[in-house]
């Protein structure tokens, strides 16, 4: 009999609501044929088997909230007998002890960690059993990576998870106690009790989606650990906005539309190759600035799951029209549900255009590991005097908020005014030809 776990979803993701189960008890499983939909990190994924053989036994049920490294099948293997089942699950099992465990060197702790982790082939539920054994982690590798990331114990966290399994939220709780100070706002307001609301007249509560939750989660905790600071600018796009007009027809005739995020998203990334420090990342536990040579851009996107913001790879090495077609592809894939977790990471700048909506400004918040992130209102006619006198123009508000851990204001306003530049020329594109 093998198990099939739930396995590492990528970084820093430890869990995921299930919305579908995709296999039934006695169908035949191969590998790599989808199991389950896992809705994790602002993506809803299928999870392919590791394993073959017939399901037996299924572990979860839609709306279940699975925990990496939780059973979510049994099967019934090919050619093998119930007997062989403890002796092929036998050895991961027992280096995940290992890695868990270090401590102990005599066998009665590994059974312990192994029934907590697998349930006992029953359901995930018996892992508090692990309890009285105090120096064993129950963490995913994400959740360890984390806390060494940010320079916690994981061993001091209190798990809040299935079991008393420790997860991502655990280890920043941990990091605050131990380094925000009191003035921090985020920790008096989060404990604070709610009054009851329903003293005054009717009320309807609706519980947190998954995506509601793990933006809140977020950018609670890059408004609290990263000093924000807002640069605002205006860009005169009277030429740019002709341009784009006039060259819009070739763009569609690739099967696109050009936007102006699109044009935005271009000079952007001639602004982050031409100051690097935008394009970084803080190291503060390693005392130290990682520059990265790559430059991929995340687009805020409005969807009625809720915000997401989905990575255009490579951008400076794309055409407008390349970055058009990337970018109508990922924002679709968003905004029905499709968007895969790697199209949501690695991202090294953001930009938010609110501009379809309206309003004259706003102070983004970073995306954190990222540094920095461009927001743009909506553009509007004003009269602009040129050489003496008034013209209408037509501008563009832009924000730039960034981490003045690492930018100082003065670096702040040039990048800002080079992308104003870079807009107000069209003939700044790198655009095909």
């Amino acid at each position: 009999m093998a198990e099939f776990k739930l396995p590492d979803l990528g970084e820093n993701i430890e869990s995921g609501e299930v919305i579908n189960v995709l296999v039934s008890e006695g169908d035949a499983l191969s590998e790599d044929q989808p199991v389950i939909e896992l809705e994790t990190d602002k993506a809803v994924i299928e999870v392919p088997s590791t394993v073959s053989g017939t399901v037996s036994k299924i572990l979860v049920a839609e709306g279940d909230r699975a925990e990496v490294g939780q059973v979510i099948l049994m099967v019934e293997e090919v050619g093998a007998d119930g007997g062989g089942a403890p002796a092929g699950d036998g050895p991961p099992d027992a280096a995940e002890a290992a890695v868990e465990a270090p401590a102990p060197p005599e066998t009665p702790p590994a059974p312990v960690e192994e029934a907590g982790a697998d349930g006992g082939g029953e359901t995930p539920t018996p892992s508090s059993d692990g309890e009285p054994a105090p120096r064993l982690i129950p963490a995913a590798p994400s959740v360890r990576r984390l806390a060494r990331e940010i320079g916690v114990d994981v061993a001091e966290a209190q798990g809040t998870g299935p079991g008393g399994r420790i997860r991502e939220e655990d280890v920043k709780a941990l990091s605050r106690r131990l380094h925000e100070s009191p003035s921090a706002g985020s920790g008096p307001a989060a404990a604070a009790p709610l009054p009851d609301f329903s003293r005054w007249g009717g009320i309807e509560v609706e519980p947190f989606s998954n995506v509601r939750r793990i933006t809140a989660q977020r950018m609670a905790a890059a408004w609290s650990a990263i000093p924000h600071v807002t640069q605002h600018d205006q860009a005169d796009i009277t030429a740019l906005e002709a341009w784009r007009k006039g060259y819009a027809p070739e763009v569609e005739k690739a099967g696109a539309k050009l936007t102006p995020t699109a044009v935005l998203l271009k000079v952007a990334a001639s602004a982050l190759r031409a100051f690097p420090a935008f394009n970084a990342s803080i190291d503060m536990a390693g005392e130290q600035i990682i520059f990265k040579s790559y430059v991929h851009i995340g687009v805020a996107v409005d969807t009625p799951r809720g915000l997401l913001v989905p990575v255009i790879r490579d951008v400076d090495r794309k055409s407008v029209t390349e970055i058009s077609l990337d970018l109508g592809e990922t924002a679709e894939k968003a905004r029905t549900g499709k968007v895969a977790v790697a199209d949501l990471e690695g991202g090294t700048f953001t930009v938010s255009n609110l501009g379809g909506l309206g309003g004259t400004a706003f102070t983004p918040i970073i995306n954190a590991p990222e540094v920095a992130i461009l927001g743009a209102a909506r553009s509007r006619t004003e009269p602009v005097y040129v050489d003496g006198e008034l013209h209408p123009r037509l501008i563009l508000p832009l924000s730039l908020s960034y981490d003045h851990r690492l930018i100082d204001g003065a670096d702040g306003v040039r990048f800002l005014r080079y992308l104003c530049q870079g807009l107000e020329n069209p003939w700044f594109l790198a655009f095909e030809g």
